[in-house]
């Protein structure tokens, strides 16, 4: 049973940093990528941050410059880092991973259960 399990997400003041961690555990052979996607209330799903398994990265304009996506393959988690929050970043925070099957040849995107970040002002 392959699971994504998020952490560090909570409450924060307006300027503050938050350090997000989706690690993946279970069956597989490695994480091909991993994106960060938030969902305010009332609002779709957007992405805000995605990096590929050779380490290109992309961000959502509203938060280039203030978020940082990594990964350690060694330990088979994601982050991102959030810095300079501010009260529109308020949301619940969702980890994506593509993850190569060990049987098959083929990869399966996962979901975390998601993390609340609160910026209050």
């Amino acid at each position: 049973q392959v699971q994504l399990v998020e952490s560090g997400g909570g409450l924060v003041q307006a300027g503050g940093s938050l350090r997000l961690s989706c690690a993946a555990s279970g069956s597989f052979f490695r994480i091909n990528t991993v994106g960060w996607y938030r969902q305010a209330p009332g609002k779709q799903r957007e992405l805000v941050a995605h990096i590929t398994s050779g380490g290109s990265t992309n961000y959502a304009d509203s938060v280039k410059g203030r978020f940082t996506i990594s990964r350690d393959n060694t330990k088979n988690t994601g982050y991102l880092q959030m810095n300079s929050l501010k009260p529109e970043d308020t949301a619940v925070y969702y980890c994506n991973a593509e993850l190569r099957m060990i049987t098959g040849g083929g990869s399966l995107p996962y979901w975390g259960q998601g993390t609340q970040v609160t910026v209050s002002s």
